[in-house]
């Protein structure tokens, strides 16, 4: 099924020599997409701003990468929150963000809690590329340290994952991977026995029966859902 598809790229001060590899991630990501595809791109340092909305031509979003420039803060929760709006007008039941960030929130003006509020309402995948500094490094600061759990938490909320990044020459296979995952999911569904039309969050949980002779396999799936309220 096509997808509706929004990166959310982190061009500030701390991903200076992270800029590269991760232009070359979303660019083996993008081999991954079919021609009904649509992206659109968020771009964050002190702020974050949508630098192209929903579009098929992949060239241009990746054009408008190429003069991207690393500088300022990290408006992390904003970003995720703009992406979570833009989305509203995606033309495809099959929505998702990619998250390419080194995780460290400086700037933003929405908090931790309203983000967290707002993906669990919204029907859209999160999948996050988090490109950290090693833990041993001068350089990791407390806000890279407690982003790489905030990325954690709100991608398995949806039933997306986080891979965490020390080498950025892995940059440009994982971001493929994640092209791929997209596209090989399955589709389970149930009929609850709680008919009130409430409004309420409802938890759910997928058991995996694991397969003998296979690795140990993990489901990874949207952990609730709202009920209608009408």
């Amino acid at each position: 099924m096509p997808l509706s598809i929004g990166v959310i790229f982190d061009c500030s001060g701390s991903m200076g020599r992270k800029l590269e590899k991760s232009r070359l991630a979303v660019a083996q990501f993008f081999k991954t997409a079919n021609p009904e595809d649509e992206f659109f791109l968020v771009q964050f340092n002190d702020s974050a701003d949508l630098i192209q909305s929903f579009t098929k031509d992949l060239e241009e979003i990746q054009n408008r990468l190429a003069f991207t420039q690393s500088k300022g803060r990290t408006a992390l929760i904003d970003a995720i929150y703009l992406g979570l709006h833009q989305m509203k007008k995606a033309h495809n039941a099959r929505k998702a963000l990619l998250i390419i960030s080194d995780g460290g929130d400086n700037s933003s003006r929405y908090t931790e809690g309203e983000i967290r509020n707002l993906v669990k309402e919204a029907d859209v995948q999160v999948y996050a590329i988090g490109v950290y500094e090693p833990v041993a490094s001068r350089g990791r600061t407390p806000e890279e340290a407690a982003g790489q759990g905030l990325l954690t938490d709100i991608a398995e909320m949806t039933g997306g994952r986080q891979y965490p990044v020390d080498n950025i020459n892995e940059l440009p296979d994982i971001a493929a991977k994640i092209g791929v995952e997209l596209r090989n999911q399955y589709v389970l569904g149930y009929r609850p026995q709680n008919q009130e039309r409430d409004g309420k969050y409802r938890k759910v949980q997928v058991k995996l029966i694991q397969p003998r002779g296979l690795p140990t396999l993990r489901p990874f799936f949207k952990l609730g859902y709202y009920a209608p309220s009408q």
